[in-house]
């Protein structure tokens, strides 16, 4: 077996407040013996469950790195029972030049799972969090927003699953969460996802939407802020109480959620986020770019529901998602 020459800095299982980096040798124009330094820290305090939180998955995606830097100098070691693994930027060259995918070799770190240690550098991180740092944890927490591409409603998310009790599992995950909303989707591309490696491995996952743009807000902010802390005390690894508001329960049953556009344009939306809509609804036009005096191309919702995301810049192109609606449970 090839080993993955990614090392970390700090002690992985040891007690106390560890701050490091894990260090992947990368050689480069301005850097001969270079490496790529992701940033983790590790609190760990006696025995019990390890959560495994991550953000940055794509780079243009911010309330995760920011709800995390701050459990790393707000969170002691006398504060947790068990261990908790932080990695704000989980695709940290991503996450440095404030896109989707890593400048350094394109790579999209959630469908680059299980990795390969003699890949490129995100086959090379995908590698060893598959094989090194996932073993490690019983829960994962990993943050996502729409980046510069989409917006949504913020939500909680588990997946539909074959394994019954894995799945009823994630879900109390995601109820401790407790985002304004709370959906149970069905992914429609999950190949080479982290989110698929982590429920493979039969780990409890919690996943995120909580806004978009490539930004974030003071709201979005606040909700991971508080998701992630009542994850970690839901499964007892913090103490405290959980802060409990209201929620939306929400699904994503099938591919009638989707919409996408089948050619280039000027993007208007119909339906504001979290806007009731009927079957048969337009929910967003596509105008043409190059001329006037031409007829819009309207989208129309196939079921009823919620609008949740949309697309957000306002040119869209040919395969970009138009918009997505979530099932209100009944």
């Amino acid at each position: 077996m090839i080993n993955n020459p990614i090392t970390a800095t700090i002690p992985l299982d040891q007690d106390g407040v560890h701050h490091g980096f894990l260090r992947l040798p990368y050689s480069r124009d301005d850097s001969a013996w270079g490496s790529i330094m992701v940033p983790i820290t590790v609190i760990q305090n006696g025995t019990g469950p390890t959560a495994l939180l991550t953000g940055a998955n794509h780079g243009d995606e911010y309330e995760g790195p920011i709800a995390l830097q701050e459990l790393t100098v707000t969170l002691t070691a006398e504060d947790v029972r068990g261990r908790i693994i932080i990695v704000p930027a989980f695709n940290y060259p991503a996450f440095r030049a404030g896109t989707r995918t890593s400048p350094i070799d394109k790579g999209n770190m959630n469908r680059s799972f299980p990795g390969r240690p003699d890949g490129t550098p995100t086959e090379k991180i995908a590698d060893y969090f598959q094989r090194v740092l996932l073993p490690m944890a019983d829960i994962a927490v990993d943050f996502h927003s729409g980046g510069k591409t989409l917006d949504f409603v913020p939500f909680a998310a588990v997946h539909i699953l074959e394994d019954k009790v894995l799945e009823a599992d994630c879900v109390r995950a995601m109820k401790a969460f407790n985002a304004p909303y709370s959906v149970q989707m069905r992914e429609i591309d999950n190949v080479g996802m982290y989110d698929t490696a982590v429920e493979d491995l039969g780990k409890v996952l919690v996943t995120t939407e909580l806004g978009g743009g490539g930004t974030s807000t003071y709201r979005s902010n606040a909700i991971a802020k508080k998701g992630v802390r009542n994850v970690l005390i839901e499964f007892g690894i913090l103490l405290g109480d959980l802060q409990v508001d209201q929620t939306k329960t929400l699904s994503m049953p099938d591919d009638d959620c989707f919409l996408f556009s089948d050619g280039d344009g000027l993007y208007e939306a119909m339906v504001d986020l979290g806007d009731p809509v009927k079957k048969g609804d337009v929910v967003a036009r596509r105008w043409p770019l190059d001329r006037t005096g031409q007829l819009p191309v309207d989208y129309h919702a196939r079921r009823d529901g919620l609008l949740i995301s949309r697309h957000f810049p306002g040119l869209i192109k040919a395969g970009d998602c138009v918009a997505v609606i979530g099932v209100a449970d009944a």
